[in-house]
């Protein structure tokens, strides 16, 4: 599938589940590895991640398109189009779009634990990804002070 056959396929979903034209320009972009699409609010443009296509297949791909397409007419019509307002969320169970979209094989990202936040007083631990400063946190159990340990020297 091609940037044309997306376009007036976007252009479809939008008249048949929203009963309103998509008027901007809707693209493929393969650099879109950890997301299903992206919706521009300067521009009003829409970009789909191909991957999704590939490895989902065309209904998957479709709910990410209603998603996007949620952003675009809520955006335009002047209400909630962020992920957090209900005008959203009330649109997307609507037109059956997903909030989150499938993941990607091999595109999780996440780094190791290098250090960890221990309580002095209970020892209880917190794991963390990047150097934090202990002074600016208390124990969620206790609320005793914290000492930052790296994650070789706490196994």
């Amino acid at each position: 599938m091609n940037d044309d056959e997306l376009q007036r396929w976007v252009e479809s979903v939008s008249l048949t589940a929203f009963g309103v034209p998509f008027r901007h320009q809707a693209r493929f972009n393969g650099r879109l590895r950890t997301t299903g699409g992206r919706y521009f609010l300067r521009s009003h443009h829409i970009e789909i991640s191909p991957h999704q296509l590939a490895v989902h297949g065309a209904e998957e791909t479709e709910r990410i398109i209603k998603h996007e397409l949620c952003h675009y007419h809520l955006h335009l019509a002047g209400r909630g189009y962020r992920h957090r307002d209900a005008d959203f969320k009330h649109l997307l169970k609507h037109v059956g779009a997903t909030l989150h979209c499938k993941s990607l094989p091999g595109a999780k990202r996440s780094l190791p634990v290098k250090f960890y936040l221990v309580c002095r007083e209970c020892g209880m631990s917190y794991p963390r990804k990047r150097k934090t400063d202990p002074r600016r946190y208390v124990c969620g159990k206790c609320r005793g002070k914290l000492k930052l340990v790296p994650a070789e020297a706490s196994e």
